[in-house]
């Protein structure tokens, strides 16, 4: 959790809508850059499904030492932003509250922040609560009679409880942010701790949804074993919890020393929510599919209340939640005044709220603006209300520019909102829009835009579908009709399931679509390939085995109906899988992580020569999964990369491999800067080898 800042507020309080009309979509700041001489080329596809906009998907935290926690002002604002979910009572402070009596010993409880003037907040705002159960200074039967009061006696309906909050940070592993009074820090004990709240809380309320803590993957302290466990935290907690919970709960701060790195992170989503899932999958018992996951704190590194916040806000509440993740929440409502500065020539306050606390340095040479004035992330917050509604279905875009990023949803009503992220400070770029599954009607498509220094999201009704001039540093969403609507098309296919998943080959099986007008005559399988797709085949029946796939390739797919009359449906939700290496080959790999600290591990490989004749000089080649991984240099080997390849070549010392056995070990440091998956295959003198 972010810590907190503790000044008088001196100013009013000032309410501002989400909305507000304007004119044109570049909103008058475009006319101080000209726009870059290239256009950006944006790819929607509307065939390339991902995951549905979940009802609890924009979240935000609130806290007991926030005293404007249940006003009416707040309550108003954020409803006006889209929150659809509130968590309580705030960060670490969960690890230290006590529900009956309204305290936090060693912490600050503000007036009227109790848990029923929360609710009351939260009702009006149309809200669900996630509320944090405490672990660190409470008991099963203190969490279980929470639940009693809240669901029992006052028929709150409150669904989701998290166990404690940063637990890991208990000083088990060195450091001491996080309240556990404990004798037993160890990841074991939470877990066990984990199975004891759950079976408490639920006996006095099946129907609630109880999470975990975990750690984000490639986030302190993810890939740590420390002294005297068994394994890192996250498996631990999913191997002896993951029976009894419902969801994981992690944190996401990526950082960044400078604004362009910091908006740069969400390219990191994808692969930290497929490694979160494949830490559940793998460590979970059976059934672990219906685990979800939810991403509590977040915020960004610099900028937190201008416009790196705001973009960096949607664009990666747009990136979670499309990869699946079912409620984002930013930290925090309100936070305090921290570190002053200027970013991109608006006044940054170091604040990591949503709504200025009115509050001033110390010294009191700076303020902030009035008391629950929006700062920029709201704003990012009020765009992702007017981007994605409840039941929409994200769709894959992309762009060929790294600095314009692009998110799509297609709704009900044959609708499709297109969001465009603008992270170049200086520049207006102007963006050219290529449509596939999807065609956009002639007519100008609603704006909303919100711009540098802007005080609130504008909209209008101007341009085409086609192309755009987006602002410097801006966010823009496109809300487009169909050219024409479709009715009767054929209901979505389930979500397809992987069986018999091989190093070549994969069978694919789905539950059949609901016919439309007219019969269901085929379904289409295709693979996502950014936001380009590619039909692997089809089949008249709900299964299909998809052979001539690459080893240790992850894969993204979707199925689409296709009726009589030609009418295709919506793309049913994706399933990701990964073909593994060959089963039998003439070599085998055995690929280690020793001591990980964090940032980095030592790498052992563990060469053998199964093949029958005998190798006179070697190459190994492996590929990285992600574009944050490195290899810092090694040993018994002369080792190179380029790009994501490692390339390792013998020595004079040990290029001979017997046949049927000879084997060698090499070794590297390995590095990494975000989610750190392992090499899943590799090749010995261009044959891929079995990997143990």
């Amino acid at each position: 959790m972010r810590t907190r800042r503790l000044c008088a507020a001196t100013a009013s309080t000032v309410l501002l809508g989400a909305l507000a009309l304007a004119g044109p979509d570049t909103a008058g700041a475009s006319t101080a850059a000209s726009a870059a001489a290239a256009p950006v080329s944006v790819t929607v596809n509307a065939r390339a499904g991902l995951a549905a906009m979940p009802d609890t998907g924009l979240g935000v935290n609130d806290a007991i030492w926030d005293k404007e926690l249940g006003t009416t002002a707040v309550s108003d604002l954020l409803k006006g932003a889209g929150v659809r979910m509130v968590r309580y009572p705030g960060g670490s402070y969960g690890d230290i509250y006590h529900w009956k009596d309204h305290t936090a010993p060693g912490g600050y409880v503000a007036p009227g922040t109790d848990f029923d003037t929360f609710m009351a907040s939260v009702r009006r705002m149309g809200a669900q609560p996630m509320i944090i159960a405490n672990y660190g200074t409470g008991t099963p039967e203190e969490a279980a009679d929470w639940v009693r009061y809240a669901n029992v006696t006052k028929k709150y309906g409150a669904t989701y409880w998290t166990v404690g909050n940063e637990n890991y940070g208990n000083g088990h592993y060195g450091a001491d942010w996080e309240a556990d009074e404990h004798a037993d820090k160890s990841p074991t004990a939470y877990a066990n701790g984990v199975v004891a709240f759950a079976d408490a809380m639920k006996a006095v309320d099946p129907g609630i949804k109880v999470g975990a803590v975990l750690t984000a993957p490639g986030n302190w302290p993810d890939g740590i074993v420390a002294g005297g466990d068994p394994a890192t935290w996250n498996q631990t907690v999913l191997s002896v919890a993951g029976s009894k919970i419902d969801f994981v709960d992690v944190h996401w701060y990526p950082g960044g020393s400078t604004a362009a790195e910091a908006l740069a992170k969400p390219e990191q989503i994808t692969d930290m929510v497929h490694a979160t899932r494949e830490q559940i999958t793998r460590y979970a018992p059976a059934g672990a599919g219906r685990i979800g996951i939810s991403l509590t704190e977040m915020n960004v590194g610099v900028g937190q209340n201008t416009q790196p916040g705001a973009l960096f806000l949607a664009d990666a509440y747009s990136g979670l939640l499309e990869s699946g993740v079912f409620t984002v929440q930013w930290w925090n409502v309100h936070n305090g005044i921290g570190t002053v500065s200027t970013v991109a020539g608006q006044t940054d306050y170091g604040d990591f709220g949503l709504l200025s606390s009115g509050t001033c340095l110390a010294d009191g040479t700076t303020c902030e603006p009035p008391l629950n004035t929006p700062f920029a992330p709201y704003h990012g917050l009020a765009m992702m209300n007017a981007f994605a509604r409840p039941g929409d279905q994200f769709v894959r875009a992309g762009t060929d520019e790294p600095l314009v990023t692009a998110h799509a949803a297609r709704r009900g009503d044959g609708d499709l909102a297109v969001l465009l992220v603008n992270k170049d400070p200086d520049n207006a770029r102007t963006v050219t829009i290529d449509y596939t599954g999807y065609t956009p009607a002639a007519a100008a498509p609603t704006v909303y835009s919100y711009v540098n220094g802007g005080t609130a999201v504008t909209t209008g009704q101007t341009g085409t579908a086609r192309s755009r001039t987006l602002p410097p540093y801006s966010l823009t969403t496109l809300v487009l009709h169909p050219a024409s609507q479709v009715t009767g098309a054929p209901g979505a296919p389930g979500r397809p399931a992987a069986s018999g998943v091989t190093d070549r080959a994969a069978t694919l099986s789905w539950t059949a679509s609901a016919a439309g007008a007219h019969p269901v005559a085929k379904y289409e399988v295709h693979r996502q390939n950014g936001a380009t797709d590619e039909q692997l085949g089809e089949s008249a029946g709900t299964s299909f085995t998809v052979a001539n796939l690459n080893p240790g390739t992850r894969y993204t797919v979707n199925v689409l109906a296709r009726d009589t009359a030609g009418n295709v449906s919506w793309a049913s939700p994706p399933l990701t899988f990964t073909t593994g290496s060959p089963a039998t080959s003439t070599c085998t790999v055995r690929f280690g992580a020793n001591g990980d600290w964090g940032s980095g591990y030592v790498a052992a490989v563990d060469i053998t020569n199964t093949g029958p004749a005998a190798i006179d000089g070697w190459t190994l080649t492996f590929d990285w999964p992600t574009g944050w991984q490195r290899m810092n240099g090694g040993w018994n080997a002369s080792w190179e990369q380029n790009g994501r390849t490692v390339k390792a070549t013998s020595l004079d010392s040990n290029g001979k491999l017997a046949a049927g056995g000879g084997s060698v070990s090499v070794g590297f440091v390995a590095g990494y800067t975000g989610p750190d998956l392992l090499p899943p295959v590799f090749t010995l003198n261009g044959t891929t080898c079995h990997t143990a």
